[in-house]
């Protein structure tokens, strides 16, 4: 069923409230998408890290970060995370921004939902100023390299991500924005 007809699924902008269910939520999808041989300490470390309700609540605080997430009767099923003005090495247009993660809980993928989140993001980008954004995807997973393209991303690179001293090859995905009235 299309996201547009899950039942009582809203988006919105996430509020200070929402970072113990976004940190819970990221590190789920996290370790589905990453941790694909198990846990080993590099994992947990980035995981950890990466999903505390400190660093979410930061993020929600943050200038120029917005997390944008989608409930379905009250839960958090999934969000997006976009930075403004976020240049990157191998893309040449000033006006960027980054699509730093899209994250649905696999029992919501492939109901539309990740579309939908995608276009919001899209849009929260437009109006913040950007013509281009962009999203770097590691090479492991598959579901991910073959939506963007889906979306209308191109690939713009291939450049490497490094955390916990392990670095991994990532494709770097990119798309021009036009403000939708």
């Amino acid at each position: 069923m299309p996201a547009s007809k899950i039942p009582n699924m809203i988006m919105r902008d996430a509020i200070a409230e929402d970072a113990v269910c976004i940190g819970v939520l990221g590190m789920q999808v996290f370790l589905d998408t990453y941790a694909t041989e198990g846990i080993r300490s590099s994992i947990a470390n980035e995981a950890l890290h990466a999903f505390a309700p400190q660093t979410i609540s930061q993020l929600i605080t943050q200038p120029g970060v917005s997390l944008l997430v989608a409930q379905v009767n009250g839960h958090l099923v999934g969000f997006a995370q976009i930075k403004l003005n976020a240049s990157h090495s191998m893309i040449d247009a000033a006006d960027a921004a980054e699509l730093q993660r899209l994250y649905i809980q696999e029992r919501f993928t492939g109901l539309g939902l990740g579309c939908q989140l995608l276009q919001a993001a899209e849009q929260h980008a437009a109006r913040g100023g950007a013509g281009l954004l962009w999203a770097t995807v590691w090479v492991g997973n598959e579901r991910a390299l073959g939506f963007y393209p889906r979306r209308g991303y191109e690939v713009l690179g291939s450049p490497t991500y490094t955390f916990q001293g392990e670095t991994h090859g990532n494709r770097l995905f990119g798309k021009p924005l036009v403000l939708s009235t």
